[in-house]
C-alpha cells in the first residue's frame, strides 16, 4: 500500500525543508530542498516501502531543487543509490565530474555519499513526473558491484530500462495483492535487469579517485564557475568548498599552479578568446572585463596589455585583420617574460 510522504501547494510550500522527508524524517537524505514559487503549486510524493527499499513517485507542477554537500553528508551518512525514471520534464543534475541531463523516457543515477544538485524542470504543459527508486548502496552492490558514475544518465532507448520501470511501477501500483516478499522478489529482479543494462552502457562506470583528487576537481570547478566574481578569493573557495585554506594551497601547489596565478591565467585566456572570437558591435571589452572578474575597464585594459603586449582594442583589432596566428605568436613572447614576474605581483581585481 502507498503512503503520501509529502504534499505541497501554496499554503504550506514554504515548509518544504522541514517535510520532505516525511513526518519521521526518515525518507531519503540531508540537504537543501526548495521550491520555485509560482501562479499554481501542487508538489507530491507517494512511497510505497519495499524490504529496505522504497520506490517513490514524484509528480510536480513547478519547478523543484535540491542540493546535498559535504557539510549534509558529514551530518547525516546515509549511504543509498537513487534510481531515477523520468516521466515527463527532464532532471537536470550537477555533479563534481560535470553535469548530467535526463530527458522523459531517460534514466538517472544519484548517490547520497557523493555531493550534488538536481533541478527538476516541468515541461510545456508544467508538469514534471519521476518514479524513483531509493536502494541501500550495499545492496545495489550485489548487482552492481563495479562503481557507477555519480549523476551517470542515459536515454530511455534501451529495452532493459523500459522493462524495469513497468516492474516498478507494478509493484508500487500493487493493492496488498501481492506478499512482501513476492513484492522484494520482483524489486531485485528489476534491480538486476537495470545492472545488467548499466553495464552495456560506454562510459557508466567510473575511475576511482582519491579524496585529494575529488577536493581538486570540486575546487575547481567552483573557480571556474565564480570566475567573474571579483570578490573570488582563495578563502572563498576554501569556505565554498568546506577546506581549510591551507589545505587548498597544498592542493593547488601538488596540481603546479598558486592560486592567484590559476585564477590570472583562467581570466586572461577567456578574456583574450572572447576579444579574438568577437566583434565591438556583439560585445564590448567593458563587458567582457566586468565578465571575466575585473572591477574596472581601466584596469583590465592595463594588465591585459602587459601579458600580451598591446591592449584589447588593438589585440581585437589585429586578430580580425590578420587571424589569431600571426597575434598569438607575439602573445606568446611577452607571456614568457611575465610568467618570470611574482604572481602577488598580477593584482586580479
Amino acid at each position: 500500500m502507498t503512503e503520501t510522504l509529502f504534499s505541497f501547494d501554496k499554503r504550506n510550500y514554504l515548509d518544504c525543508q522541514d517535510a520532505y522527508r516525511g513526518e519521521k524524517k526518515q525518507e531519503y537524505y540531508l540537504g537543501d530542498y526548495s521550491i520555485e514559487a509560482g501562479s499554481v503549486i501542487d508538489v507530491r510524493a507517494d512511497r510505497k516501502a519495499v524490504g529496505s527499499c522504497s520506490i517513490i513517485r514524484l509528480r510536480s507542477k513547478t519547478r523543484l531543487s535540491f542540493q546535498r554537500s559535504w557539510t549534509h553528508i558529514r551530518e547525516d551518512a546515509t549511504d543509498v543509490t537513487v534510481l531515477w525514471f523520468v516521466r515527463r520534464g527532464r532532471l537536470c543534475i550537477s555533479h563534481q565530474c560535470g553535469h548530467s541531463v535526463a530527458e522523459a523516457g531517460g534514466f538517472g543515477i544519484t548517490k547520497s555519499m557523493t555531493p550534488f544538485s538536481i533541478e527538476c524542470e516541468t515541461n510545456e504543459d508544467s508538469q514534471h513526473e519521476v518514479l524513483h527508486v531509493i536502494v541501500p548502496t550495499h545492496m545495489f552492490r550485489r548487482f552492481m558491484p563495479d562503481e557507477v558514475k555519480a549523476g551517470f544518465t542515459v536515454p530511455g532507448k534501451r529495452r532493459e530500462f523500459a522493462i524495469a520501470e513497468r516492474m516498478l511501477t507494478d509493484i508500487f501500483e500493487d493493492s496488498d495483492e501481492l506478499a512482501p516478499h513476492i513484492e522484494e522478489l520482483l524489486l531485485e529482479s528489476a534491480l538486476a535487469v537495470m545492472a545488467d543494462a548499466l553495464k552495456a552502457c560506454d562510459n557508466c562506470l567510473t575511475v576511482r579517485q582519491s579524496l585529494p583528487d575529488r577536493r581538486l576537481q570540486e575546487l575547481l570547478r567552483y573557480i571556474d564557475i565564480h570566475l567573474s566574481d571579483p570578490g573570488l578569493s582563495a578563502s572563498m573557495v576554501a569556505e565554498a568548498c568546506d577546506i581549510s585554506p591551507r589545505y587548498l594551497s597544498s592542493l593547488l601547489k601538488q596540481n603546479g599552479t598558486p592560486f592567484s596565478e590559476l585564477v590570472w591565467d583562467k581570466r586572461m585566456k577567456i578574456a583574450s578568446s572572447w576579444l579574438s572570437s568577437s566583434r565591438p558591435s556583439e560585445i564590448s571589452i567593458a563587458e567582457i572585463a566586468f565578465r571575466v572578474g575585473f572591477k574596472s575597464p581601466a584596469h583590465f585594459s592595463r594588465m591585459f596589455k602587459r601579458l600580451f603586449g598591446m591592449g584589447p582594442r588593438e589585440y581585437r583589432a589585429a586578430c580580425l585583420k590578420g587571424g589569431v596566428g600571426a597575434v598569438q605568436k607575439s602573445v606568446a613572447r611577452n607571456s614568457a617574460g611575465l610568467r618570470c614576474e611574482s604572481p602577488a605581483s598580477l593584482t586580479l581585481q
